[in-house]
């Protein structure tokens, strides 16, 4: 079993910054990607970042050069550094983690936005 504590949501302005933290604590192995999805009201969950434990990053496009995503391989966790938020950003951000057929969802973090 696996277990993710995310950490670092929050309220902030347009154009303003945030970082989100998800430590993976449990049976984890070597292979395996961590990343982060966001839903908003009334919408499906999207793939925000992804990272892979060889480095390979994946980005939606819509977050691509504003947001970076990074992981600590020691500590089993992963980073998502927000910069340049805009009020579509706003959502419930999730840390997903995904290792051979198993599929293991954080419990979401509120991000909000201000225009």
């Amino acid at each position: 079993q696996v277990q993710l504590v995310e950490s670092g949501g929050g309220l902030v302005q347009f154009g303003g910054s945030l970082r989100l933290s998800c430590a993976a604590s449990g049976t984890i192995f070597r292979a395996n990607t961590m990343g982060w999805y966001r839903q908003a009201p009334g919408k499906q969950r999207e793939l925000v970042a992804a990272m892979s434990n060889d480095g390979s990053t994946n980005y939606a496009d819509s977050v691509k050069g504003r947001f970076t995503i990074s992981r600590d391989n020691a500590k089993n966790t992963v980073y998502l550094q927000m910069n340049s938020l805009k009020p579509e950003d706003t959502a419930v951000y999730y840390c997903n983690l995904r290792q051979y057929q198993w599929n293991y969802w954080g419990q979401g973090t509120q991000v909000t936005v201000s225009s």
